[in-house]
Parts: structure tokens; C-alpha cells; sequence
């Protein structure tokens, strides 16, 4: 079998997928015992430190819901708001890493140096022209997730807590960019301790800060949301603080990172083309972003208790998907890599490996999200018709998260071989073109119940997890971009 990989590594790359094409679905399903090391290596940390952040999220979210669903509702929405944002630094980010990924497969630690400074400075381009936007624009987006039917006295208290936990959320930005820009490079590395490990006692100085803020503890202020607010911002600035000085302090481990700062200056020649890759790839986590927050806001339509309640479901459901999530993340990075060595072939059957390792994890995870529907909603104090609405929302999640999973696998391995003019179109197109018309005009002109139209909109899912394996299938991203 050695021999045989051997062989096929050294034809032609149209050879390659051609006979990749022929593999036995057994070899192109499965690997061997180092593959699922590698991966295991890769991915678990990621896991780890996700679900924490997550189960942290929860409390966060718990903690909020204890002062009431209104205050709980005003977070959610500038949550959404933020996701855009986030988005558009992982999309930057992940653009750029594309060539960070590739870079490091060849052994190139200076392309990987010069791809790190371009990141830093894509990041802080993107936070402040974002921190700018959001202090004008602020109260008129907040604004739009408010149904006409609400009270003015609610709407006038949701409008207060959303904006005062924008205006102290808007801080964290800074630690936030400058810590994923180092996480990326770490995590393209396949270095993805380091960023675990700041990120877990991120969450614990989060959550106890929460709880002295939130609620007043041990002599702290009553602060409520602004609590919560101050609580996240503080936790970004240490896991910062950690992976910054982890990084530059431990030469010899990443050795990538060393002289970052000296010389800072990216080689005229890697701009555009970094640029070409980078750009389709952050309009479309924009775009996307942007159409997860309409489908937030179609849904809004019915009322503040569906916010409240799909707050609660996307808080409990991104616990159990996180194993996928971080499946797809890790195949861009081993996929990358394979593409940067030339191992052309191999990066094809890996491609089908992860596929088929995410979608076996999703029928373990859904199982236990499923169970655990009923109860999770129970620990928020909110009214019994949120509960409700919350427990059916993460039941939806649980049978479609198989689709999803596709479709992520699918859109990292596309992106793994600088393929983002196609990543964009298959992630953020099929958002607009059927996700975000469906929910507009199931919301407004069907007397559908609100569960009813979610489902509707999560099927979409799976058309676009079809088309997915079809564009992996055809090979198109199967290509070294720094050679």
C-alpha cells in the first residue's frame, strides 16, 4: 500500500484525479489508524476549547436571562450584530490563511511570518472602519429586530440594554482581532494548544466575572447586562494578553512568529494575489453574516419571545455542533497542507474521509442534542411559551445538523485550495438565494407556525450540502497555490 501511494503521488496531477475518481469508496471513506491521529491532534483541541467557550456562553446566557427575557432579547440581538463582525474577520483572516496553511506545508516560515502581517493588518483595518459604523448606526440596527406590535415601554428597555451592551462590546473588538490573527496562524500550523489553553482561562475569568458583575457579588456593582458586557471584554483582553506574549516568549516552538515585528513589511508580490483569494472569502462571510441576521430578523416578525427563544436554541445547539464545526475547520488546515506539500491525491481522499467523519459525528451529536431538548430551556427564567418554542427550535437543529455538516465540510475543502470566488457563491449565495426569500416569505404572507417555517428554512441545508458534493467531486480545488 505504500508503494501504491507512492506511485500515485508521483503521476501527473491529471492522472491524479482521474484515478482518484476510481478510488474504492472504502479508501476514500476511511483511513488509517495515523490519518485519525492527525486529525485527532488537530481538531481536538479545537473542540475542546470551542465547547468550553460555548458551555461559558450558556452561563453567560443563563446568567443574563436571571434579570429577565427583555435584557436577554437586547443581548441576543447585538450578539447577531457582532456575528457579522466576527464573521468578517474569520472570513479576512481565513482568506489570508489560505497561503499561511499552504506556506506551512512547504516548510516556508517566512511566508508564513508574511502572512501573519498581513492579517494584523487586514484585522485592524476591518475594527475600526466596524467600530465607526456601529457607534453611528448602532441604535437604527437595533432597531429593525424590534416588532411593530411591541410596546413602547418594551421597546424603549430593549433599546436601552442593546445599546449599552454594544457601546462597552465594542472595546473587546480590539482583543478580539489581534487574538484570532495570532490563533490563525497557530491553528495553520496545526499548533491549536496554545489557543485552547488561553481560551479556557479566558472562559473562567469570563464566567467569574460574570457572576460578581452581573449580580453583584462579594461587594462588586449590580451591573446587569453592562455587567455582562464588562465580564466578556475583560476575559478577551486576557486571552490575549496570553497568546501574545505564549507566542513571541517560546522562539523555538514558533519559530514563525519570530522578528514578526521587525522589518514589518509584506512583499509586494504576495498583496494582490492574497488579496484575490482574501476578498470573495470576506464579502461572503459578510454576505452570509448578513443573511443569518434576516433570517433573524423575518423571524423577529413574530414577536421578542422568538428571539428569546431562538437565542436559547442557537446557545444550546452550538455546544452539540461544535464537533462538526471544528471537523471543518481542521479539514481546511490538513487539506492545506497536503496542497502545499503536492500531495495532491492524498488531499482528495482526505477530503471524502472528513466528510464522512462529520456526518457519522452528527448522527451521535444530534442524538444528545435531541435528548437533551426539554431540559436545557428549563434552567431559564423566562415564560413557559419561550421554553417551549426554544425546546422545538433545538429539536429542528438536532434532525437537520447532518445537512449542515455537509455543507461545511464541503465549503472548507473548496477553501482549502484558494477556490473562494466558488466558496462565496456556494456559501453566501445559497443563503440568499433560499435560505433568506423562504423565511421572508413564509414570516410575512403564511399563517405558518413559526417552528414550522425554521424547519422549512434549515432543509435548505441539505440542497446545499448536495451541491457541495458535487463541487468536491469535480476536483477544481485540488491545487498547490505556492508552488
Amino acid at each position: 500500500m505504500g508503494v501504491m501511494n507512492k506511485t500515485r503521488e508521483n503521476l501527473p496531477k491529471e492522472s491524479q484525479e482521474a484515478l482518484a475518481v476510481k478510488l474504492h469508496l472504502k479508501e476514500c471513506l476511511f483511513g488509517e489508524a495515523p490519518f485519525y491521529r492527525k486529525v485527532a491532534y488537530v481538531v481536538v483541541p479545537m473542540i475542546i476549547q470551542n465547547t468550553l467557550t460555548n458551555i461559558v456562553g450558556l452561563l453567560d446566557n443563563v446568567m443574563v436571562g436571571q434579570v429577565g427575557t427583555i435584557p436577554m432579547s437586547s443581548v441576543a440581538i447585538i450578539s447577531q450584530i457582532l456575528f457579522v463582525y466576527y464573521l468578517c474577520i474569520w472570513g479576512g483572516i481565513a482568506g489570508v490563511g489560505i497561503y499561511g496553511t499552504q506556506f506551512f506545508g512547504k516548510g516556508d516560515y517566512e511566508g508564513v511570518r508574511n502572512t501573519t502581517r498581513f492579517k494584523l493588518v487586514l484585522g485592524l483595518v476591518v475594527m475600526g472602519a466596524s467600530i465607526l459604523f456601529l457607534y453611528i448606526a448602532g441604535q437604527d440596527l437595533i432597531g429593525l429586530y424590534i416588532a411593530e406590535d411591541t410596546s413602547a415601554a418594551d421597546k424603549a428597555a430593549t433599546l436601552h440594554y442593546a445599546w449599552q451592551y454594544l457601546c462597552i462590546m465594542m472595546v473587546g473588538l480590539v482583543p478580539f482581532t489581534v487574538t484570532q490573527c495570532y490563533a490563525g496562524t497557530l491553528r495553520e500550523s496545526g499548533q491549536t494548544t496554545l489557543p485552547m489553553t488561553a481560551g479556557m482561562i479566558a472562559m473562567v475569568v469570563n464566567f467569574v466575572f460574570n457572576a460578581l458583575l452581573i449580580f453583584g457579588l462579594l461587594g462588586f456593582p449590580k451591573l446587569g447586562v453592562a455587567g455582562a458586557a464588562i465580564a466578556t471584554v475583560i476575559s478577551r483582553f486576557t486571552e490575549m494578553l496570553i497568546v501574545v506574549i505564549a507566542t513571541h516568549r517560546h522562539r523555538e516552538k514558533y519559530p514563525f512568529f519570530v522578528d514578526l515585528y521587525r522589518n514589518f513589511k509584506i512583499p509586494r508580490e504576495l498583496v494582490a494575489p492574497v488579496l484575490k483569494k482574501t476578498a470573495p472569502l470576506f464579502m461572503g462571510e459578510l454576505t452570509w453574516s448578513l443573511g443569518q441576521a434576516a433570517l433573524l430578523h423575518s423571524y423577529s416578525l413574530r414577536g421578542l419571545s422568538v428571539i428569546a427563544a431562538i437565542n436559547i436554541s442557537n446557545t444550546i445547539s452550538q455546544i452539540f455542533n461544535e464537533v462538526f464545526l471544528s471537523l471543518g475547520n481542521a479539514t481546511s488546515i490538513l487539506l492545506g497542507q497536503d496542497l502545499g506539500a503536492d500531495r495532491l491525491l492524498q488531499a482528495r481522499k482526505n477530503a471524502y474521509r472528513m466528510m464522512t467523519l462529520s456526518v457519522l459525528s452528527c448522527f451521535v451529536m444530534g442524538f444528545l442534542l435531541f435528548l437533551c431538548s426539554p431540559l436545557i430551556p428549563r434552567i431559564y427564567n423566562t415564560e413557559e411559551n419561550v421554553r417551549e418554542l426554544a425546546t422545538a427550535f433545538i429539536r429542528v437543529v438536532s434532525a437537520t445538523m447532518f445537512c449542515n455538516a455537509i455543507a461545511n465540510v464541503s465549503y472548507f475543502t473548496l477553501r482549502s485550495g484558494g477556490k473562494t470566488v466558488v466558496t462565496f457563491l456556494f456559501d453566501a449565495g445559497a443563503t440568499w438565494l433560499m435560505s433568506v426569500p423562504l423565511a421572508y416569505i413564509l414570516s410575512r404572507f403564511t399563517t405558518l407556525s413559526i417552528v414550522l417555517v425554521f424547519f422549512l428554512v434549515c432543509l435548505t441545508e441539505f440542497i446545499k450540502g448536495l451541491i457541495g458534493i458535487a463541487l468536491v467531486r469535480q476536483g477544481l480545488w485540488v491545487r498547490n497555490i505556492v508552488k
